[in-house]
């Protein structure tokens, strides 16, 4: 597939805004403006992803729910400012301020960003080991933890809040999400509990071609449903245990199936970039962004976009920062953009955000392990792939398939990921200890919280603040 490669600089206007810059020649200042953005243009942003394997990284990112330690109850923006300008104040975090207020920070290639109801979340560095993954996550951890303890704040890790009502969750001050927040109940039912509810954790992987990407989109989605099981952590809603073991999971069955999903057409034989942006450019739009202000594009295409047609932004041609932009609004369970993220697990505990990247990258950095995966999943039909999707958040390991369960696929899956961590030399097979110990066990992270709150916790969710606590 030919792609151009021209990805003028000048078509990536700082703000988002038209594309074009200002240059002087012999003192006057010419506009000189660039071409509208062309389908090769997209297709080349994504092409631009690739790299050689010694430049593969790991990106590592996870949310978490803050809370009141007294109350339990959520804490509110103001609170959140706060601890963000602790943050910034005491371990050199810059400021990412939107119409004045704090909505995150940023500190070389790390950030922090807020989720819709306040989730706290680390986009990690692009780190070449898991031990460097793993000391991040803890440095992050032990600052937002001395930041927190000083306001009477903790930070819970679970894929789904546990107590509190969707009318308890404050609302952040950010444009984009005032968008989604007016658009989700129009397309899904549970829309608003992904935004405001939820907690994943997710890994972000390089591929070095087209042809590689292919392998590992595929490999990915056909396996997410296993890590769905093996991570599930979000049993409980509003004080009581709510019929699943990944409710986070289930909640993107019925959340707006125009952009979520596990993308059959991937494993179609036209399948690659290409056939990606044709998808993406057909992805009803949120927004796009001028003058540092949200203009609501909801429902309206990318392809009308492309030739100035859209109704709210008349004449507006798109930059290449609104196709990133357009592209962190699609959600499915791996997603493309010039890396793979791997969508599919709950939040956990500290321990679990170190195994969840080890588990990935055991699986599609190693050659024989991604080859033994494609292998195994070649002949898995769309609707096995769904069937797991759908069902594996309610049994999780217990899931049936084929001639044996889930687990047995888990247990044959830990191996491979951990042979391909052996074969990588780093000594890194040790982050795999809370994955071994699940599936020896066929007990879900979920299933062992569902045995305390009806025990120990005498069928109180409140001691899970306690039990998950960073």
């Amino acid at each position: 597939m030919a792609v151009a490669s021209r990805l003028a600089v000048a078509r990536v206007a700082p703000d988002g805004g038209a594309a074009g810059r200002r240059r002087r020649r012999r003192g006057r200042p010419v506009v000189a403006m660039t071409e509208p953005l062309t389908k090769e243009d997209l297709m080349a942003y994504l092409v631009s992803g690739c790299k050689p394997k010694e430049n593969w990284r790991i990106g590592t990112e996870h949310e978490k729910f803050g809370f009141e330690v007294d109350t339990l109850r959520p804490i509110k923006y103001d609170q959140i400012r706060d601890i963000l300008n602790g943050l910034a104040e005491r371990f050199d975090w810059d400021k990412i301020v939107e119409e004045n207020n704090v909505i995150g920070l940023k500190q070389g290639k790390q950030s922090i960003s807020l989720e819709p109801g306040g989730q706290f979340e680390l986009s990690g560095a692009p780190l070449e080991t898991l031990h460097q993954t793993c000391a991040e996550v803890n440095s992050h951890l032990y600052q937002v933890k001395a930041v927190g303890e000083e306001m009477g704040i903790g930070f819970l890790g679970i894929g789904f809040q546990p107590k509190w009502a969707l009318s308890d969750i404050p609302i952040m001050p950010k444009g984009r999400y005032e968008i989604m927040r007016n658009y989700m109940p129009k397309v899904g039912s549970l829309g608003l509990d992904m935004m405001f509810r939820t907690c994943t954790v997710q890994v972000n992987l390089d591929f070095s071609s087209e042809q590689d990407m292919i392998r590992k989109f595929r490999a990915g989605l056909a396996l997410q449903p296993i890590a769905t099981a093996i991570f599930a952590n979000s049993p409980f809603k509003e004080g009581k245990p709510n019929g699943y073991l990944s409710l986070r999971s289930h909640i993107w069955t019925d959340t707006d199936n125009n952009r979520s999903g596990m993308l059959p057409f991937v494993f179609d034989d036209s399948f690659g970039f290409e056939r990606y942006v044709d998808y993406a450019l057909d992805v009803p739009m949120y927004f796009v962004y001028r003058n540092k202000k949200y203009i609501d594009c909801t429902g309206m295409s990318f392809r009308d976009f492309m030739v100035g047609k859209l109704p709210q932004a008349p004449g507006e041609l798109p930059t290449l920062n609104d196709w990133e932009n357009h592209l962190t609004t699609i959600f499915p369970e791996v997603r493309l953009k010039r890396y793979l993220e791997m969508r599919g697990a709950d939040g956990g505990p500290w321990r679990r955000l170190c195994a969840l990247p080890a588990f990935w990258v055991g699986l599609l950095y190693d050659e024989e392990s991604l080859q033994s995966i494609s292998d195994m999943t070649s002949d898995w039909t769309n609707e096995e792939r769904e069937m797991l999707r759908r069902k594996v958040p309610v049994t999780g390991l217990k899931t049936p398939f084929r001639d044996g369960y889930v687990r047995d696929l888990a247990e044959e899956i830990l191996q491979l990921s951990k042979n391909g961590l052996e074969r990588r030399g780093y000594k890194e097979v040790s982050f795999l200890r809370e994955v071994d110990a699940v599936i020896s066990s066929g007990v879900t992270p979920a299933e062992r919280l569902l045995n305390l709150y009806e025990t120990k916790w005498q069928r109180s969710v409140d001691p899970v603040f306690q039990e998950l606590l960073y």
